[in-house]
């Protein structure tokens, strides 16, 4: 009953949503290049609805991929993925006299396949970063966000609580990139199996407090609960397979650098769930060879720095110049697959004056794979009596994978992004027996 309830949910809103698109097609300003929405105004009705506090969310990202030379396999092909979300952002200070508070829930739709699944990485190892970053965490629809947030002493106390995700307040990073190494946060992306990235949801609470207008800190329990990641669990609001709690907490400065734009932020995360050891055994011998079970961890922890300046203005146009951003997470060595990572990420806004909203970006990125993970790989190796690589027993060995983009953004109009893009993946997973790799993409950005 409970499935069908949600599937019943989903449709109303679906059916909602299609009822707006629909009546929006007379309206004046649909297609608009100006328009911040594909659809309009619907006639002035979405800013009436939005002045009552009712702001309807409905965006697309669509992502292609493309192996053009080396990785894996260099049997070329490429693949589609694509994201549809569709939610309510609520005022409830004007809907209900409410002050100062806010809800949203969200659903997400995740579609395709992913080009470096088994193209560019070796399928025994994977990649460590992802060609398509909008692939993954179930090809399903998920209910996302469903939160309120209340503001308390002139606003300088935040509290959140609901179901999100840590990436939406811990480590956030925007995605002006394809390749996964460049997009979102980054210390979700390689603490292993603990903070779960869009579009899971957790049960959690985020408290926020700002010190001055610049400077704000911020703590926050999410409920780690791996069952959620389960495509069946994809509306799951119960406890049930509750493992621990992660623990972020992060100082986050907003200064103004020469009146331009700036963000730095320092976070620690902590993890209560037992973790395996990635390569000793309860005695501390080599559990690959011992043949035991590896040894529990009460706990795993990590710690992020991130980084984003806006250096220079366009002519004394502060919406275009030069912004540097840069990423590092550090993780737990005794437990954790990555144990490092940075990356660093140049973008121009308004490049050209008869392209005043484009942009051109370039990253790199270096993911580091702990040792003790490529020393028990080769211990698995050592124990099966497997040495050739072309073995299909044989486990990879994996230390370092670079990745490197350059795109141009085509800001098509106010409600369309077009980025072509070009990336090249040095040591897919790691490995270095896999070719190196160099993809061709394309990602669409579009709201509704």
């Amino acid at each position: 009953m409970k499935k069908k309830n949600n599937a019943q949910l989903i449709c109303q809103l679906s059916a909602v949503a299609a009822m707006m698109l629909a009546g929006s097609a007379h309206a004046a300003d649909a297609f608009s290049a100006d328009s911040q929405w594909m659809t309009g105004d619907w006639g002035g009705e979405r800013t009436k609805l939005i002045e009552q506090g009712i702001d309807i969310k409905a965006d697309f990202v669509g992502e292609m991929g493309a192996n053009l030379h080396g990785g894996y396999n260099d049997d070329k092909t490429a693949r589609w993925s694509q994201q549809f979300g569709l939610g309510v952002a609520l005022d409830l200070e004007k809907l209900a006299g409410w002050g100062d508070t806010e809800a949203k829930i969200q659903f997400t739709r995740r579609d395709g396949r992913n080009i470096s699944n088994d193209r560019i990485g070796d399928p025994r190892a994977g990649t460590l970063s992802s060609s398509q970053e909008v692939w993954g965490r179930g090809q399903t629809t998920r209910l996302t966000q469903l939160w309120i947030k209340q503001k308390y002493f002139d606003s300088k106390l935040d509290v959140k609580a609901g179901y999100f995700g840590e990436g939406e307040d811990f480590n956030t990073f925007p995605c002006e990139f394809q390749n996964l190494a460049f997009c979102g946060s980054q210390a979700g992306n390689w603490a292993t199996g603990i903070w779960y990235n869009w579009p899971i949801m957790q049960a959690a609470i985020r408290v926020k407090y700002n010190l001055t207008p610049e400077l704000y800190a911020q703590i926050g329990a999410y409920n780690q609960n791996p069952s959620q990641l389960e495509n069946n669990n994809r509306y799951k609001l119960s406890g049930s397979g509750t493992k621990g709690t992660l623990i972020p907490v992060e100082l986050v400065w907003s200064p103004k650098i020469n009146n331009l734009p700036g963000e730095y932020r320092i976070g620690y995360y902590k993890s209560t769930a037992k973790a395996d050891d990635v390569r000793e055994d309860e005695d501390g011998n080599d559990a690959a060879t011992t043949g035991n079970a590896y040894r529990s961890h009460s706990s795993k922890d990590g710690y992020w720095l991130v980084v984003q300046q806006q250096l220079t203005s366009h002519n004394g146009d502060a919406s275009r110049g030069l912004n540097i951003a840069a990423n590092a997470t550090f993780h737990d060595k005794e437990t954790n697959v990555v144990d490092n990572y940075q990356s660093l990420m140049f973008v121009y806004k308004g490049p050209f004056d008869a392209r005043p909203k484009d942009d051109v970006g370039i990253g790199f990125s270096r993911i580091h794979v702990n040792e003790d993970v490529k020393k028990n790989a080769e211990l698995v190796n050592a124990a099966n009596g497997v040495s050739d690589y072309d073995d299909p027993l044989f486990s990879p060995l994996r230390s370092t994978e670079y990745n490197y983009e350059i795109n141009y953004g085509f800001h098509v109009t106010n409600w369309l992004t077009v980025r072509p893009n070009l990336q090249y993946i040095t040591h897919p997973g790691g490995v270095d027996e896999v070719d190196n790799a160099l993809v061709a993409g394309l990602k669409i950005q579009s709201v509704f």
